[in-house]
């Protein structure tokens, strides 16, 4: 497994490779992140991975300090996958040239997540625009967790790149708790009451699925999750697969829902 610190050495050690899977982490590697991994390996003649906290995708400093961090654990798990390469760049790196033309983003970066993270879309979209143009891959593999983000990231990339996004199921641990690196920063009481969530929800998407009229409960079910989980609820909300739009009828939807959880913000759709 090669690590990679600059740009200079990764064009050299990548330049002549054509069949190139990237997976974009910001670390805290999960087994859900080996799900892309082990798709990319079995996909592609060469794995890169890339490891860099994106301090532009965070609306909030402390958010962004605390965000879990074990470079030398991530390091260890990705050369028991056999990885080839790993890329590791600094700030500087990333953001040395100056954008000249402000990207434009689909309008749907201003629901959801986006309504409660001011920018965050924006610094997502930069910083993958900006390691797609330095790697070049044939695919990328990213996982349905962040749906929304997976939804943008593809409106984006099919108008600039080549490249192909490989969409991957959510991976969930034994309490249907959805896969992400902030969960280090939960206790266990937290991540069973995170787990009491999920489950109660995919309950919720069921019911609704079977008898659309059921989503007149999702008020009751905001209510009941604030009082007796002791959570803020940014969002908890029924929207269109396809397109992000709100649902008229009982087309293919996921309900998405993002809140608070002794300060860690979670984020799930079903």
């Amino acid at each position: 497994m090669k690590i990679i610190k600059s740009v200079k050495k990764l064009r050299k050690t990548i330049s002549n490779i054509k069949n190139l899977g990237f997976v974009p982490t910001m670390g805290g590697i999960h087994k859900g992140h080996l799900s892309l991994i082990k798709k990319s390996l079995t996909k592609c003649n060469k794995t890169l991975v890339s490891i860099y906290v994106n301090p532009k995708q965070f609306n909030n400093n402390k958010d962004y300090s605390k965000y879990p961090r074990n470079l030398n654990r991530d390091l260890n798990i990705l050369k028991k996958q056999n990885v080839d390469f790993v890329f590791i760049p600094s700030t500087s790196e990333i953001y040395k040239k100056k954008r000249i033309k402000k990207l434009i983003i689909n309008s749907k970066k201003r629901i959801l997540c986006g309504k409660f993270r001011k920018g965050h879309f924006e610094g997502v979209i930069d910083v993958i625009d900006r390691l797609l143009n330095l790697i070049n891959p044939k695919y990328m593999f990213l996982g349905e967790k962040d749906f929304q983000q997976l939804f943008l990231i593809k409106k984006h990339v099919e108008k600039r790149f080549k490249v192909m996004v490989i969409s991957c199921k959510t991976i969930r641990d034994k309490n249907f708790v959805a896969l992400s690196s902030r969960n280090y920063l939960l206790s266990k009481k937290n991540l069973n009451i995170a787990g009491k969530i999920a489950r109660k929800l995919n309950l919720f998407k069921n019911k609704i699925k079977k008898d659309y009229r059921k989503k007149k409960n999702i008020n009751y079910i905001k209510k009941y999750f604030t009082k007796n989980c002791l959570i803020k609820i940014d969002y908890l909300e029924l929207r269109n697969e396809k397109d992000l739009s709100i649902i008229k009828k009982n087309n293919r939807f996921r309900l998405f829902v993002a809140y608070h959880i002794n300060n860690v913000r979670l984020i799930d759709n079903y």
